[in-house]
């Protein structure tokens, strides 16, 4: 059956159009959300939650009456053109999801999407994002990144998703489940292979936490302790070929560089020199303990 498009209505012109807000609330601290977020939510005619419970507890917290309605990926199919109606008769929407930045990953699209094509004004308040604020404290490059939601829970799809991703050596960042956390890094790492990573735990909540290394190292992690909470996961690009591997100079003169220009202790300094040469860090002691019974000394 062919798909039929939803007509495309123009209001009076005597009738004063609404807008729509895509408002940004807190990800776990409630004191982190802007002014100008507050006061659109207290002026504004109708809130749209994914979750209205959810919302009312931040409501309450900032003495906020707004009316609120549900919208959620169960009901936008109908709820997005109710409150595009109501937006063409001047009604004023705030739409927000139950944390972070509405539409990213959240519902909010079909209405985003259904405003801007009946011309409705579409403001959006910038704010929190768990995606954004995991990425800034990860420590991995970020000039270039790649979102991609959360991976598919289907493995033989989680596969291919990760296969097409092979081949982008950048930074990626996606969601994830606790329950998924262990079968998506065993799969990342037979696909993309020992990269450096980050779970971003909890982000902004009271158990925030970092867990920081290599694939391999984070699984073993993951074995001594069940990870809970909201997850951000972020892949460092991956490991340069090996012809362009850093391979030259005495490992115990980058050692004691890397000790001088750093402060790294020798085993840390070790394992960062054992990192940019692609091997184990077992291999880089063993070969430093050839050159120093050898008697390769710094130059």
């Amino acid at each position: 059956m062919p798909s039929q498009k939803l007509p495309v209505h123009h209001p009076s012109s005597q009738t004063p159009l609404g807008r729509l807000y895509i408002v940004g609330t807190p990800i776990g601290n409630l004191e982190d959300i802007t002014l100008r977020a507050l006061n659109t939510l207290k002026t504004c005619d109708i809130i749209a939650c994914e979750d209205t419970r959810r919302t009312q507890k931040l409501l309450n917290h900032y003495d906020i009456r707004t009316r609120t309605i549900s919208y959620h990926e169960h009901n936008e199919m109908t709820r997005a053109p109710e409150l595009v109606l109501k937006m063409e008769q001047g009604s004023v929407v705030s739409l927000v999801s139950d944390a972070g930045t509405p539409v990213l990953s959240d519902p909010g699209f079909r209405l985003v999407h259904l405003a801007v094509r009946h011309k409705i004004p579409v403001i959006p308040v910038p704010g929190p994002s768990a995606l954004v604020a995991a990425l800034t404290a990860a420590g991995l490059p970020m000039n270039e990144f790649i979102f991609t939601g959360f991976l598919p829970a289907r493995r033989s799809a989680r596969l291919k998703a990760l296969k097409e991703l092979a081949g982008f050596n950048k930074t990626i960042v996606f969601y994830e489940a606790p329950h998924r956390l262990t079968e998506s890094l065993r799969d990342i790492q037979e696909v993309l292979g020992d990269r450096e990573a980050v779970i971003a735990r909890e982000v902004t909540k009271i158990h925030e936490e970092f867990i920081r290394g290599y694939v391999s190292e984070i699984r073993v992690i993951l074995k001594k302790e069940a990870v809970k909470g909201e997850l951000t996961v972020i892949l460092g690009p991956g490991r340069v070929p090996e012809m362009e591997r850093v391979t030259a100079g005495s490992i115990q003169a980058e050692i004691e560089r890397l000790r001088k220009t750093d402060g790294l202790d020798e085993r840390t300094a070790l394992k960062a020199v054992a990192r940019a040469r692609g091997i184990s860090r077992s291999e880089a002691y063993r070969q430093l303990q050839l050159e120093k019974s050898a008697g390769k000394l710094p130059a």
